[in-house]
C-alpha cells in the first residue's frame, strides 16, 4: 500500500513538472517580411529583408520574454517580385501560416492590395517604404508605415525645385505604378501651384529599358527639369540616356531613385539627379553610423536604402508585444495605436490612419556618384 502511494506521488510530481514545463516552454513566433527578392528591385528588397533579419537575430540573442514565456522570433521571408498579384498570394500565405505581424511590402503597388488581406486576417502590417497616400486611407486598423507619404514628398521636391533650383518649366514622366504615378501627380500639383509650367506628362512602365523616344520629345520641349516617378532600376538608365541625348535638364526623383545603387545604374548622370527620401537617410540618423557598421559586418555590404526602417519595424512589433504582454495577433493590433518608440530612424508614433505623426522628407544630390545630403524638411 505504501509503495503504491509513493508511486502515485512520484507520478503526480512528474505530471506537475511536465505540465509546468509545457506551460513555460519556449514558443516560436513568426513575423512575416515581404519585399521583391527577384527582378529589377531585388537589391532594394534584399536590403529590406536584411534589416528585418538583423533585428530578429539581435532580439533572439538578447532573449525575449512575453507573458512569462521565452519567445524565439522567426523571420518568415517572402518574395513578391514587386508584382501586385504575387503580393496578394504571398499575403494570403502568411495569413495562413499564422504570422503575428508583417513587415512589408516595399512598394506601394504591392502594399496596397496586400493590406486588405492582412486586415481581413487581423494581422498588423508595417510598410517600411510604401509612400502612396491611399495605403493608409482605406480605414484598416492593421495598416501602418514608418515613412512620410507622397503627399509630403512630392511637394517637398517641387518646393526645392522652385526655390532652390529656380526651375520654371518641367517635364513629368512616371512608370505607371501606384508609387511612381502617385508621386508624379503630387509633385505636379504643387509645381503648378508654385507657378512652374508643366510642359508634358508622359507614362512609361516599370520594366522599360529604352527611354529615347520620350526623352527625344522632351528635348524638343527644352524644360529646366524632368521629374521622374519610378524606381532606381529604371530611373538610372533614364537619367543616363537623358545625358547621352544631351539634355541639360536636372532629373528630379523620389525615394525610389534615392539609393546608393544609382551611381552604378546612371553612371556620370547620377550627378545630375536631385532626389527626395521619405524619411532620414542613414547618414542623418543619430545612431546611423553604429547601425551601418553592424549591417556591414553582418551582410558584407553597405545599406542600400530602407534597412533601418525594416529593422525598427521589427522592434516596433516587439514593443507592441511587450506592452500587450502577448504574442496574440489581435492583441498586437490593439497595442499598436499607442506606439511611442525611439529607434534608429528616430521617434515613431502614429496618427489614427497609421501614418507617422512627425514625418521627415530628406533631399539628396550626388557628387562624383556619391549620395550627398542637401536638406531635411519636417512635415
Amino acid at each position: 500500500m505504501k509503495k503504491s502511494l509513493i508511486a502515485s506521488g512520484v507520478a503526480a510530481a512528474f505530471a506537475l513538472v511536465a505540465h509546468s514545463n509545457t506551460a513555460f516552454a519556449d514558443i516560436v513566433v513568426k513575423i512575416g517580411h515581404v519585399a521583391p527578392l527577384t527582378g529589377g528591385l531585388a537589391h532594394q528588397g534584399k536590403d529590406c529583408e536584411n534589416g528585418a533579419r538583423l533585428a530578429v537575430e539581435e532580439i533572439n540573442e538578447k532573449g525575449l520574454v512575453i507573458g512569462g514565456q521565452k519567445v524565439t522570433l522567426q523571420l518568415d521571408g517572402q518574395d513578391d517580385a514587386g508584382d501586385p498579384r504575387t503580393a496578394t498570394q504571398v499575403a494570403q500565405r502568411l495569413a495562413d501560416e499564422k504570422v503575428v505581424a508583417v513587415v512589408g511590402h516595399e512598394t506601394s503597388g504591392t502594399s496596397i492590395p496586400a493590406s486588405k488581406i492582412y486586415s481581413d486576417a487581423g494581422i498588423v502590417q508595417i510598410s517600411p517604404a510604401a509612400t502612396n497616400p491611399t495605403y493608409t486611407l482605406q480605414g484598416f486598423k492593421t495598416t501602418y508605415r514608418v515613412v512620410a507619404t507622397d503627399a509630403q514628398q512630392g511637394p517637398a521636391l517641387a518646393n526645392y525645385a522652385a526655390k532652390n533650383l529656380n526651375v520654371k518649366t518641367v517635364a513629368v514622366v512616371d512608370d505607371s505604378t501606384a508609387y511612381g504615378q502617385g508621386l508624379a501627380n503630387e509633385f505636379e500639383k504643387t509645381a503648378k501651384a508654385l507657378g512652374i509650367k508643366v510642359v508634358s506628362h508622359d507614362a512609361t512602365n516599370d520594366k522599360a529599358v529604352d527611354f529615347r523616344a520620350i526623352l527625344t520629345k522632351i528635348k524638343g520641349e527644352n524644360p529646366d527639369a524632368i521629374m521622374y516617378g519610378g524606381m532606381d532600376a529604371t530611373g538610372g538608365p533614364f537619367a543616363k540616356q537623358a545625358r547621352q541625348l544631351g539634355l541639360r535638364a536636372k532629373v528630379l526623383a523620389g525615394d525610389g531613385l534615392c539609393t546608393s545603387s544609382i551611381a552604378a545604374l546612371a553612371g556620370q548622370a547620377a550627378d545630375n539627379i536631385v532626389c527626395s527620401q521619405a524619411g532620414k537617410g542613414v547618414d542623418q540618423m543619430a545612431e546611423g553610423k553604429v547601425f551601418e557598421a553592424k549591417y556591414q559586418k553582418r551582410f558584407g555590404q553597405p545599406v542600400t536604402l530602407y534597412a533601418p526602417y525594416t529593422y525598427d519595424a521589427v522592434y516596433i512589433i516587439v514593443d507592441a508585444m511587450k506592452r500587450a504582454q502577448s504574442t496574440d495577433a489581435a492583441k498586437i493590433v490593439a497595442a499598436m495605436p499607442a506606439t511611442d518608440y525611439k529607434g534608429i530612424i528616430g521617434d515613431t508614433s502614429f496618427d489614427a490612419k497609421g501614418d507617422l505623426k512627425h514625418g521627415v522628407v530628406s533631399l539628396y544630390g550626388y557628387k562624383d556618384g556619391k549620395k550627398t545630403f542637401i536638406d531635411a524638411v519636417k512635415m
